[in-house]
């Protein structure tokens, strides 16, 4: 159950398996209860992890999980198999295939097999009907282009995780239909170029996020991001459009409805 005050809204994307929150997560869920936070996605990275994910998920009410191989690790394992993506989609509480996607800035080494390991992730979404979740680093020109031919192939849904690419993604992603999600970079004093994106974008194409336990918004910056600091970002966010808080965390959550159909509120 919410705050009786806090307005509604829904963490997108946070990993609560992670150690940094080992211990902690009764005293977790309190705190984002208490700032309003209805929902939250935690993100299984990591396959062999997804048990861990989904006991989060079957213990709290109010959490949903997505799982898939993040593109970092893609070259330390075999490429997962579609029908290992769809088999897991058949639990009540997995909301979306993912995060997946592409990452030249940590492991350019690894393009070939983060790129095949984008395209089964895909087809997954595809066949499933969940959305696909995107992490997409410095590969902005392969992620265009990959999407777009993959959609033309066949439509899928889809959400660009922590956004903080370029104009050009920006606009091939919601040309296709596709969110984008806010997280704590959009709250960073030297983000003014990522909050001019996110404010161009349609108001109906936005999410929020923490991504915790990183990217922790002021004033927690360089310290553990928690789910109850989506409320942070959201705030600053909504000052771009000029709307108030309260409207904002509103049509972000019926956006979070739209996209992510099995979490919606009852």
């Amino acid at each position: 159950m919410t705050s009786q005050t806090a307005p509604e809204i829904v963490d997108s994307h946070t990993h609560l398996d992670f150690p940094e929150f080992d211990g902690e997560h009764d005293a977790l869920i309190e705190r984002a209860r208490a700032a309003g936070v209805s929902r939250m996605v935690s993100i299984c990275t990591k396959l062999e992890r997804e048990p861990i994910v989904r006991a989060l998920a079957e213990k709290y009410p109010e959490v949903y999980y997505a799982a898939g191989i993040h593109p970092m690790s893609a070259d330390k394992q075999p490429v997962v198999a579609v029908e290992t993506l769809t088999a897991l989609a058949t639990h009540p509480k997995f909301v979306a295939i993912g995060e997946t996607g592409l990452d030249y800035h940590y492991t350019p080494e690894s393009a070939g097999i983060q790129q095949e390991s984008l395209l089964v992730h895909i087809e997954a979404a595809r066949q499933t009907g969940l959305p696909l979740i995107i992490h997409a680093r410095d590969a902005d020109a392969d992620m265009a282009r990959i999407l777009t031919a993959e959609h033309r192939a066949g439509a899928y849904a889809c959400v660009m995780h922590c956004f903080s690419s370029g104009l050009e993604l920006a606009q091939a992603a919601l040309d296709l239909g596709f969110y984008l999600s806010a997280s704590g970079i959009a709250a960073f004093p030297k983000s003014a170029e990522v909050r001019e994106i996110l404010a161009a974008a349609p108001l109906d194409r936005l999410l929020v996020e923490t991504d915790a336990p990183y990217l922790a918004p002021p004033p927690h910056r360089g310290r553990r991001n928690e789910p109850s600091y989506v409320a942070l970002t959201a705030r600053i966010v909504a000052e771009k459009f000029g709307l108030s808080y309260e409207d904002f965390a509103r049509q972000t959550t019926e956006n979070f409805d739209r996209l992510f159909t099995k979490a919606r509120a009852a």
